[in-house]
Parts: structure tokens; sequence; C-alpha cells
């Protein structure tokens, strides 16, 4: 019980009318009894109500003394609160009028209009529709002439201002520059670790003679030193074409602000170099340890590399960031990767019960054909190979038909569920055409296989999968038929493919070079020429690649209808009537750039229930990949896609120039 419970109960006792009620029924029963008798105790009794009578009146007036003082006492002390609190405090009306401060909150200030100014800003920051809302609790950070200010607020009700609905703000303000600074500090300190790794060492070594090698070395040494100078960092060599940064991260704004222009700067290097010094850079922070934000920074520079190198991967914990990418992928000349690949794989496959192939959704012809390969390649090792076959593009129904109707591919194309059924600890997973889980026929195959073999020649994502086994992923291929017709010349001696198999194997290179016109370097042309060996028979390819009238007509109209942005970029829809509106719009695309003046191309159409797909091609000056990422998609540098869920053509028409947009904004800052 409280003080001010014990004092109502000294003065009101319930007790005093139960005794004096009892005393009246008494003095009535006597009075039956015997009247003369019950006179003396009608006496007393009035003589006790009277006593009562006085003392309570008495009493109710000490109470209402108490309450008095207890009040004036309670405001005095409330008032010397507000004036004497140990931090700056202000009292503001809803639509943000001061109403008090006390001398704290003034000397925070050096002049009248520097507070004035101060506590609108102060008001307006605290609105959230043009209005102060009553709320629980108000918690915000300020900064007032040069120091920071953690600003606690509550609302009390009063009668004094019926405008405001009654209630007022009270403001307290506790100082916090000195924390702030130390949190700067710690964030502006922290150490970041970066990779830097020439990307075309081996071809850059090799174009040039031996005299001149010592001097271009020196020469990229001396262009980083001077560019990581400002930094005060650490930059030490620790392998023949990679290096090792450490530094504090408030510099890493100063690099982010300049593009990491030290891609440009090695690029004018020329020592008797027949080819440009290209450098790949992955930086991590914020990830963990030391140690993690090294295996960040290496896991950055695998994905420059994956994406053709000459950029900067920032992971920031887990946060991917972007720069450079813009340089053309180099053809690497010397096969020595392909052979130890080869090598590698043919042990895998020997090693194992069964392998099981799988591509992309959708599967396109470059993605059938390498299937094809990889099924060849086991049968030739003796083991048993399926393939996952759900859909396919239209373009390759020719294809599959005519190996649907061959009796030795009976039972190979299996279902997901058939192939959840034949995944077990000794079986290969070979994954083409994608470096992405996401992306494949059947994704949750890639976590219940123990060993996984990714071939790929698109540029890698940031959701790439990490543990394969064994990753062939080359974004100088044209495609990855081209991959796979290269392995099979050193898995086996002599390779026995059937004719199907070639001819899919050089029709998915035919593709993606659009007829060896576009990322086809020597090594396509000897791939190419090794399929020629092998019995292709080009005309009976070109013949089952044809289009027929009505398709033609489709693309024309969708060509005919292309809008032009920026002068050299072509974006046209294809209608939703289209037969194969995922086909139409890819070979429309294509077509597209063949107009004069055109550099990129994009092809929007519905492939799906509030699914718009889109096809990007370039001719290389631009690239389509890093477009389409903003979109969720991906690809390489002259072709790319994206899949845009729950929305319309022209909305996703409208991303994309968005899109296209910062992309171009993004390359002038390069």
């Amino acid at each position: 019980m409280n003080r001010e419970s014990r004092n109502y109960s000294r003065f009101f006792l319930p007790r005093t009318g139960v005794y004096l009620c009892s005393m009246v029924l008494l003095s009535i029963v006597i009075t039956l009894l015997n009247w003369r008798v019950a006179i003396p105790a009608y006496v007393l009794a009035l003589v006790l109500i009277f006593h009562n009578h006085l003392i309570n009146n008495h009493r109710r007036k000490e109470l209402s003394k108490y309450i008095e003082n207890l009040n004036f006492n309670i405001s005095t002390a409330s008032k010397d609160t507000m004036l004497n609190f140990p931090m700056p405090l202000t009292v503001l009306e809803l639509d943000g009028t001061i109403i008090w401060y006390n001398s704290l909150f003034r000397s925070i200030f050096e002049n009248h209009q520097v507070l004035a100014e101060s506590v609108a800003s102060l008001a307006d920051s605290l609105k959230s529709d043009g209005t102060l809302k009553v709320e629980e609790n108000i918690s915000r950070q300020l900064s007032i002439n040069g120091r920071d200010y953690h600003v606690l607020g509550n609302y009390v009700k009063t009668d004094t201002l019926k405008s405001q609905g009654g209630y007022i703000l009270l403001l307290y303000y506790i100082e916090q520059t000195e924390l702030t600074a130390i949190k700067t500090r710690y964030i502006d300190e922290k150490a970041i670790t970066a990779i830097i790794v020439i990307d075309n060492y081996d071809d850059l070594m090799q174009s040039m003679e031996d005299p001149m090698r010592p001097q271009m070395l020196a020469e990229i040494d001396r262009k980083m030193v001077q560019w990581f100078s400002f930094t005060s960092g650490i930059l030490k060599k620790f392998e023949r074409d990679k290096y090792i940064l450490v530094f504090e991260h408030k510099y890493l704004k100063s690099l982010e602000e300049c593009r990491f222009e030290i891609l440009d700067q090695v690029k004018e290097i020329s020592i008797g170099n027949r080819i440009p010094v290209t450098l790949s850079i992955g930086l991590g922070l914020n990830v963990g340890t030391f140690a993690d934000n090294f295996q960040a920074a290496a896991n950055g520079i695998d994905i420059a590399l994956g994406r053709g190198g000459d950029q900067v991967v920032i992971k920031n914990g887990q946060n991917y960031s972007f720069y450079g990418g813009k340089t053309r992928e180099l053809e690497k000349r010397t096969k020595v990767k392909a052979r130890v690949i080869a090598h590698a794989l043919r042990d895998l496959i020997d090693n194992s019960s069964s392998v099981v192939i799988m591509g992309h959704e959708n599967s396109d012809i470059d993605c059938f054909g390498a299937s094809l390969g990889f099924f060849r390649m086991s049968r030739n090792r003796d083991r048993q190979a399926f393939i996952i076959r759900n859909q396919i593009n239209p373009t390759v129904t020719v294809f599959a038909d005519k190996v649907d109707r061959d009796p030795e591919y009976k039972g190979v194309f299996i279902s997901n569920n058939e192939a959840a059924g034949k995944i077990d600890e000794n079986t290969l997973l070979v994954i083409v055409d994608t470096h992405r889980a996401s992306f494949t026929e059947f994704p949750e195959l890639v976590a219940m296989a123990s060993r996984v073999v990714v071939v790929d020649h698109h540029r890698r994502g940031t959701d790439f999968i990490q543990d394969a086994v064994l990753n062939y992923q080359e974004t100088y291929a044209s495609s990855t038929c081209e991959l796979v017709a290269e392995i099979l010349q050193y898995i086996d001696e002599k390779p026995r493919l059937k004719q199907i198999e070639v001819e899919a194997l050089y029709a998915g290179i035919l593709v993606d070079t659009r007829n060896f016109t576009l990322k086809a370097g020597v090594r396509t042309f000897e791939a190419a020429s090794f399929l020629k060996r092998q019995g292709v028979d080009i005309i009976a390819v070109r013949q089952m690649m044809q289009d027929d009238m009505q398709t033609y007509r489709f693309i024309s109209d969708i060509v005919r209808s292309a809008e032009i942005v920026n002068g050299n970029i072509a974006i046209s829809i294809c209608p939703s009537a289209t037969g194969n509106p995922f086909v139409i719009s890819a070979k429309a695309a294509d077509e597209l750039l063949d107009l004069q003046g055109i550099m990129a191309s994009f092809v929007l159409c519905e492939v799906g229930e509030g699914i718009v797909n889109i096809s990007g091609r370039s001719m290389g000056d631009m690239n389509v990949q890093v477009i389409l990422e903003k979109l969720g998609g991906g690809g390489h540098l002259t072709g790319a896609g994206a899949q845009i869920p729950g929305v319309g053509l022209e909305s996703a028409k409208e991303k994309l120039k968005y899109a296209i947009i910062e992309y171009i904004d993004s390359s002038k800052k390069d």
C-alpha cells in the first residue's frame, strides 16, 4: 500500500458507520423491551453521530490541504526539473511552433537566426505529411552547428491547446558528437582486402619479345603503385600475375568516384605488346574476418574473370557492385586448359556410376547440342548417361524429333522425378550452357548431387554454382558447343560421334555466332573443322534451321515496328498472337542488328501469364549483359536475355529503357 492509500484509510474508516448503525439497532431493540432504559442509548448514539460528523469534516479539510500541497510540490518539482534539466529541452506545439526551451538548448546556437532556422528544420524533419502526428515516442538523429544529437521526444496531454488536439511535444537532446566521431573513425579505418590479377598475363607475355617482358611488368607495377599511393595502403605481388591490396575504407569512395581508372591506365601501356594489358580486381569488405574478406575478394576475382575480365567486382556484405567490363573478351589461343579440363572430366566420368546431364530452362540448340555431346562422351567411356528434358525451344524440335527416332536414345531423356531417383553419391551431374542453379531445368537437383560439373560460355553472375568439382566457364567461347567440341578431341584419341550429335553441335555454334559473324575466333573455326571431319552435313543443318513463311513475316513486322533509342539502339515488341514468341523475338533481335547504325537491339515478348521475356543482342560495343542484369537476366556481351514477371509489355519496355539510360550514363563516367 502506498502513502496516499494509507492517508486515505486514516481519514475514512468504514468500521465507524458499522458501529453507529449497530448502536441504533440495539437502541431500537431495547426500546421494544423497555423504552425508559433506551433513552440513554439514544442520547449516546446522537452524541457519537455528532462527534463522528465533526471528526470527518476536520479530516476532509486536512486531506484537501494535503492534496493541494502535494500538487503544488509536484508542480514546483516539474518546473524546477524543466528549468534545471541536465540536457537541452524544448516544448513544441504539433505545428512545430516552439513554446519554451531551456538555457542548455539556447546555448547550442550562436545567434537567434540560427536558432530559428534550426528549429524550423527540426520541426520539418519530424513531419511525415505536413503535420506532426501523435506517436508513442520519437527518436531521430540530428546535426546542429556541426554537433550530432540523438533527439528523443514524447507527447503530453494538455487542456490549454484545443486547436492542437490537446497535445504538446517535449524533445530531449542527447549529444553524441564523440560517439559519432568514433563510429565514423571505426568505419573509415576498417581494412578492405583486394586482389588484382593481370587476367591476360600469358597472352601478353607471348605477344612480346623476351627483353621487353621485364620492362612491361615494371611499367605495370609503376602504374599500380602510382594509382594506389594516395591510400597509404599495402600493395604486394604474391604471384607472377597477382597482387594483394590492403587499405582503409575511407579511400574506397575516391576509387569508386574515379571508376577505378587503373583499368584504363594500364591499357595505355605500349612497350612492344600487341595486345592491351587488362586487369581484374576483386574487393571484399563487411563480410566478416580478414580471412572472410580475403575469400570474398578471391570470389570477386572469379566472377570478374568469369565475366570476361577487365573489371572490378566489389562484394560488400551480400551485395555486389561492378565497374568496367566494357572490353570484348580476348580469345585464348592456347588449348592447354581445354586439355586439362578434358583429362579431369574423363577421370570424373570413369569414377562415376552414371552421368546426368542438365541444361537451362527452355533448352535451345546450344544447350541441346552440348547435352548430346556429353551423352556421347559418357557412352564412349562405357557409362550410363541421361539427359533431363522437360521443355525445349521450338527451334530444337527438328533435332529432338530426329533424336527420338533413333533407338539408341530410348530412355535417355528423363523427367525431373526420374532424375531425382537416379542421383546418388556416385552420380556425376553435368550442367551445360548455364552456371546458375536457378536457371536450370531442375534447380533442386543441384543440391542433391554431391559432384557437379559446370560447362558454360556466359559471363558469370553473382549467383553462380560455387560447389562444383569442375567449372569450365570460358566467356571468349562462342558457344557451349564449341567448348564441348574441344573437350571431345582430348577426352578420347578417336572420338566416335553419331551424325545427329555432330549436327546439333555444329548448329549450336552456327546459331550463337550468327553464321560465324559474332564471337567467331580461331578456336571457333577449329571446332567447326573438327565437326566437319566428323561428317557434319552443313546443308542438312541449314535446312533443319530454316524458317517458314509465317515466321519470316512475323520477324519482318517486328523489325518494321522497332523504336530507335539514343540513335543506335532498337527496341521492339513481339505481338502476343505470334506462334512462337520466344524464338521469333530472338531471331528478330538478330535481324535488327543488320540495320545500318544499330549497335544493340532488344525485343520483348510475353512467354507466360504475366511474364515478359527480353532478348538482347549487340555488335560488341555495347554490353547487353550488363543492361539485362539490371532486370534480373544475364548472358554475355553480345547476347543476353531476361524475364520479368508480373508486368505488361509496355511496363517492361519502360524498365528496359531506364536500364539502358543507367548503362549509358555509367559508360560516360567510365
